[in-house]
C-alpha cells in the first residue's frame, strides 16, 4: 500500500512542510531511512540523522527547531513518539489474518470457538473451553480445559494457558508464556517438603500483553489478578495472588512475590524484585534492579535497594565510591589517637 504525506498528516493530525504529494510506502529508522520510507524524530540525540536521511517522510514534534534544511517532507505534531506507534498499530491491523483449524490441531469436542478463530498446527484446546471470536492460536499452543477466553486474543507458539484460567478481550501472549502455573507453594516437613496444591487461577483483563517465557503463577485460593492494559516484557515472574492494577508496565525481569498488590499505572525498570504479601500504591516509578522489601504508599519516583529518591540515591552512589579512601582516613585517625594517647602516658 502506499500513501501521500498529506494522507498520513490527515490520520495523526499533523501539519506538512515540504512536498504534501510524497509518497510512502514502509516504515524506517531515520538513521536507515530509505526512499519511500516514513521515519520520526523525538529524542534530541538523533536529531543530526534528520539532514542527511533518505526517508521522504519524518514525523517531528512541533517544538523541534533545526539549523539547516532538510530533504524530507517533515510532519510535525505534538508527540511523534505517540503517532508514529498510531501508524504502526494501522498497519499491523491492515495485514491480513488466518482463519480455520488447521489438520494438525487438536479442538476438543466439547470447546468452543467464536468467529473467525485460527487454530495452527499441532495447537491443542482442552474440554469445556470458549475461545471469543477473532482470535488467532498458533503451532504448539495449549490451552487447557475449562478456559474461558475474549475475542481478539493473539496467543503465539508454545504459550501454556492451563486449565480455569481466564483471559479477557484483545489479551496477547508471546511465545513461551506460562499463565497459571502452580504458585510456589511448599510445607516444611521432618523428611522435606509436602506441596500445598495450588487451586486458584489466573484471571487476565482486557488488553493486557505479555511477553515471551513470562510466567503467571495461578492462586493458592481465589485468583491471581492482571488487571486491564497492563504490558509485561520477556522473562518476567508474577507469583501467586499477586494482582497488579491497570495499565502498569514491567521491563523484563521483574519479579514479584507472592500476595503482593501492585497499584494502577506503575512503572517498573528491568530487574525489579518485590518481596511477597505487601502493597505498592499507584503510580510508583521503580529504577532497575530496585530490591523492594516493604510497602511503598504511591506517586514515588524510586531508585536501589531499599528504594529512595533519585537524587539521594544517585549521592549516596558518589558516598559509596570513595569508601575505600575514607575506611582508610579513619584508620589512620585511630592510629594518630593511639599515638597521641601513648604520649600522653
Amino acid at each position: 500500500m502506499e500513501f501521500t504525506a498529506e494522507q498520513i498528516a490527515s490520520v495523526i493530525g499533523g501539519r506538512i512542510e515540504g512536498n504534501k504529494d510524497a509518497k510512502i510506502n514502509t516504515f524506517a529508522k531515520i538513521e536507515e531511512g530509505v526512499e519511500g520510507a516514513i521515519s520520526f524524530l523525538s529524542n534530541p540525540k538523533y536529531t543530526h540523522y534528520i539532514y542527511d536521511t533518505k526517508s521522504s517522510v519524518v514525523i517531528v514534534n512541533n517544538d523541534v527547531e533545526l539549523e539547516h534544511p532538510v530533504q524530507a517532507t517533515l510532519i510535525r505534531v505534538d508527540n511523534a513518539y505517540e503517532c508514529i506507534a498510531k501508524l504502526l498499530q494501522i498497519y499491523e491491523a491492515s495485514k491480513p489474518k488466518k482463519t480455520g483449524i488447521a489438520p494438525q490441531a487438536y479442538v476438543s469436542p466439547t470447546a468452543k470457538l467464536g468467529k473467525d478463530c485460527y487454530v495452527g498446527p499441532f495447537a491443542c484446546i482442552g474440554d469445556n473451553t470458549v475461545v471469543g471470536d477473532n482470535c488467532q492460536i498458533y503451532p504448539h499452543a495449549v490451552i487447557g480445559d475449562n478456559v474461558k477466553m475474549g475475542s481478539g486474543c493473539l496467543i503465539y507458539p508454545n504459550a501454556t494457558i492451563y486449565q480455569g484460567c481466564k483471559l479477557g478481550n484483545n489479551v496477547t501472549l508471546h511465545a513461551g508464556s506460562v499463565i497459571g502455573s502452580d504458585g510456589f507453594g511448599f510445607a516444611p516437613n521432618a523428611d522435606g517438603y509436602d506441596k500445598i496444591p495450588q487451586i486458584g487461577i489466573v484471571t487476565i483483563e482486557d488488553n493486557v500483553e505479555i511477553g515471551a517465557n513470562t510466567c503467571v503463577d495461578r492462586s493458592t485460593m481465589g485468583s491471581t489478578f492482571i488487571r486491564k492494559g497492563v504490558k509485561l516484557d520477556n522473562l518476567v515472574q508474577v507469583a501467586h495472588n499477586v494482582e497488579i492494577g491497570e495499565n502498569t508496565v514491567m521491563s523484563a525481569q521483574v519479579g514479584i512475590a507472592g500476595s503482593t498488590k501492585v497499584g494502577s499505572w506503575c512503572m517498573f525498570g528491568g530487574q525489579v524484585g518485590l518481596a511477597g504479601h505487601i502493597t505498592i500504591g499507584d503510580r510508583t516509578l521503580l529504577g532497575a534492579q530496585s530490591g523492594v522489601p516493604g510497602s511503598l504508599k504511591g506517586n514515588e519516583e524510586l531508585i536501589g535497594t531499599p528504594p529512595m529518591p533519585q537524587r539521594q540515591y544517585f549521592k549516596s552512589q558518589a558516598v559509596f565510591r570513595r569508601l575505600p579512601d575514607m575506611y582508610k582516613d579513619l584508620n589512620d585517625l585511630k592510629k594518630e589517637m593511639e599515638l597521641l594517647k601513648n604520649n600522653e602516658k
